[in-house]
């Protein structure tokens, strides 16, 4: 009984959480196109999310990208199919790895940071007072964030391919693999959709990870334990969402080709 009991407090928390996630995202097209918010606040986002991102974007694609090559190398050489590691490499840097990890990377870096500040806003009532001059606190404070996450993170997720097929083309010239030979099996398999889907991939987790970071800020309790909790409920939720995402877009872009 206590385990039915507790699955169905869980599973009560998972359509409030996803419901609240729905209101939010609601809100913030309103807002859009109402044109209530700050276009200062954007900026700081776009630089916040994107600019102070690029290190660490930049570390763990360069390492994917170079590990990818040490699994694959051997084995392509052993096989005698060399000469198609870089299409291999490429196609799943764009298609999975880099939307994927970039999303993960921001949601870890960025997604606290968004939760744990509007969670110390509201609990400081910064909130209330944005309230008391007649806005909107949800579209003012959230639709900056959610703006520069949708644009952001396909940014940042491109710059990944490149940082990722290069490290990944770094070691394998390292190994002996000839680079003419590595960039023209990437022209040969790989094709502008894969590119777009993984930008589009890019595009969705952005509005994810914007979406439960900001949510869960805006649902923090009072005190520092609340925005704490809220803080990890963002970063847990979105990373979750970005992996049943990619599920979703992969089977939906890239499943039902032959």
């Amino acid at each position: 009984m206590h385990f039915f009991a507790l699955a169905g407090r869980q599973a009560i928390e998972l359509l409030n959480t996803l419901g609240a996630y729905g209101v939010f995202s609601g809100k913030i097209i309103t807002g859009i196109l109402a044109g209530t918010w700050s276009r200062k606040d954007l900026f700081e986002q776009l630089e916040r999310i994107g600019v102070k991102s690029i290190l660490v974007v930049s570390i763990t694609s360069a390492f994917t990208g170079m590990v990818m090559a040490v699994q694959t190398l051997d084995q392509f050489i052993r096989f005698g199919a060399s000469s198609y590691i870089g299409g291999v490499i490429a196609l799943s840097l764009v298609r999975e790895m880099s939307p994927v990890l970039t999303g993960l990377v921001v949601c870890g870096r960025v997604g606290a940071s968004m939760a744990a500040e509007i969670g110390s806003m509201k609990v400081t009532e910064q909130l209330d007072a944005l309230r008391s001059f007649g806005l909107d606190e949800v579209v003012f404070v959230g639709t900056p964030r959610f703006l520069a996450s949708l644009v952001m993170v396909p940014v940042l997720t491109a710059f990944s391919f490149f940082i990722g097929i290069g490290g990944g083309a770094v070691y394998v010239a390292a190994h002996g693999v000839n680079l003419h030979i590595f960039r023209r099996s990437i022209e040969a398999l790989m094709d502008p959709s894969d590119v777009w889907g993984g930008l589009l991939k890019a595009f969705v987790f952005g509005g994810l990870i914007s979406a439960s970071a900001c949510s869960q800020g805006f649902m923090a309790t009072k005190g520092a334990k609340g925005v704490g909790e809220a803080t990890t409920r963002a970063v847990v939720w979105g990373n979750m969402l970005i992996l049943v995402f990619n599920y979703i877009l992969s089977a939906f872009l890239f499943g039902g080709e032959a």
